[in-house]
């Protein structure tokens, strides 16, 4: 069956091995006859300061209205980026801030401690790419990039399930190696994966 899919390249370096993958998800997507849009973090054109937290509105950039837009459309999310410090990079992380915002992915409930999860019906996928070993990642960091973006954001705003895909060690990395990655991100949009 066909799905609808959202993929965000959150690497800001054009070019990186993380805007590869997002092209070839895509075009996998594209073969395998789902409907698909592509947002890259480093071209969109947005502060990425939630200056005043959730105190006072900050208008959104048509930038990030239209990634909005695109995340209610879809039905399949996908994120690709790089573990910087054992976190996301800060232009993504700014990316969330902005857009995950109450009355989009969730609503807080009037004297309760529950919320309402508006992102429900969407599951998710964690394209991550890092220098480190992915056992180093996750054993001693405790795969913090990766538990932020499946619990913290995700699950919180009702995507269920979030799969996660780790590509470890690409500094050492060999072309052959890379190629046979790229294709294998292709798989995975084919089968909106």
């Amino acid at each position: 069956m066909a799905k609808r899919i959202f993929v965000l390249c959150g690497n800001p370096v054009s070019g990186s091995l993380c805007e590869e993958f997002a092209r070839s998800y895509a075009a996998g997507a594209s073969q395998g006859g789902h409907e698909c849009r592509c947002s890259f973090v480093g071209q969109l054109r947005f502060d990425p300061n939630l200056r005043y937290g959730y105190h006072q509105r900050l208008e959104l950039e048509p930038d990030l209205l239209a990634a909005q837009e695109s995340m209610r459309w879809a039905q399949h999310l996908v994120f690709i980026y790089p573990t910087w410090w054992g976190s996301l990079p800060a232009l993504m992380k700014g990316f969330i801030d902005r857009t995950f915002l109450p009355e989009f992915a969730f609503r807080y409930r009037p004297g309760s401690v529950f919320w309402d999860k508006l992102l429900k019906g969407r599951s998710a996928r964690l394209i991550v790419t890092m220098d480190a070993p992915w056992w180093w990642d996750t054993i001693v960091n405790g795969a913090t990039s990766r538990h932020t973006m499946a619990a913290p954001v995700l699950k919180f705003s009702g995507v269920r399930p979030v799969r996660q895909t780790v590509f470890d060690q690409v500094r050492r990395s060999t072309p052959e190696k890379r190629a046979a990655w790229i294709e294998r991100v292709r798989q995975m949009g084919a089968s909106a994966g």
